[in-house]
């Protein structure tokens, strides 16, 4: 006696219900983008700081190690400042990336490549956070015990946290991948691609130029933007 197998096919109810369950979910508020906003605002901070750390470009020391390390030894709470909001950076986009990703893919066709190249784009602007950061512990306390420390390799440090956390390259990537979900699959609200499209892709061409650490000054306000839209507005794609 012979048997012949035939493919199961759901029910279309079923099949519609569980479309629309995945469709209710992309919408609900949920944590990962407030701490995309925290991870913003700590961004935005990292530049900030580092900004303030200027021994290195100070004019009036400029070529001269020692005196540099002397100016640095007066920087302390800025580069204290600049490690805490760098490393907080660091520990949110992984959250971030991870909850973008799913975001979009419930959105998104099923062969699109926007939510991994948009978590990928995110993770290397951590991995340039946790780098420009490393450096910290083994320089921040040093400064002011210049016989235990080399003057010149103070300055490495000093030009490291001027331009290592400014590669946010990765958002440019992650904002040109938020816009072409949003213009081509509608998968997050249109302004959103809009935003996407100019600052995340300001942030990807400046980033590529020999200006690349601009991209610091404009992907965090891009991350900031884009997350604060999804945390607070976005209800329909």
């Amino acid at each position: 006696m012979s048997t012949t197998a035939h493919p199961v096919v759901p029910a279309p109810g079923r099949a519609a219900g569980a479309t629309s369950e995945r469709a209710d979910s992309a919408h609900r508020p949920r944590g990962w983008a407030w701490a995309g906003v925290a991870a913003g605002v700590a961004g935005i901070g990292t530049i900030v700081t580092s900004s303030m750390s200027t021994a290195v470009y100070d004019a009036t020391v400029q070529g001269d190690a020692p005196a540099i390390v002397d100016v640095m030894a007066g920087q302390v709470p800025q580069l204290i400042a600049f490690h805490l909001t760098t490393m907080a950076t660091v520990a949110l986009l992984p959250v971030v990336a991870a909850g973008l990703h799913r975001r979009l893919r419930a959105t998104t066709p099923a062969d699109s490549l926007t939510g991994p190249v948009a978590a990928i784009g995110l993770v290397l602007v951590a991995v340039a956070a946790l780098m420009g950061s490393g450096l910290d512990t083994e320089f921040l306390f040093a400064v002011g015990e210049p016989e235990v420390l080399v003057p010149e390799a103070a300055v490495v440090f000093g030009h490291w946290v001027g331009t290592i956390p400014w590669l946010w390259v990765g958002a440019g990537i992650s904002g040109v991948a938020v816009a072409v979900a949003a213009l081509r699959h509608r998968a997050v609200p249109r302004w959103l691609g809009v935003v996407g499209l100019v600052l995340g892709g300001l942030t990807l061409l400046l980033g590529i130029s020999p200006l690349q650490y601009m991209a610091g000054m404009t992907g965090p306000v891009w991350l900031l933007v884009t997350m604060l839209g999804l945390a607070l507005g976005d209800r329909r794609a």
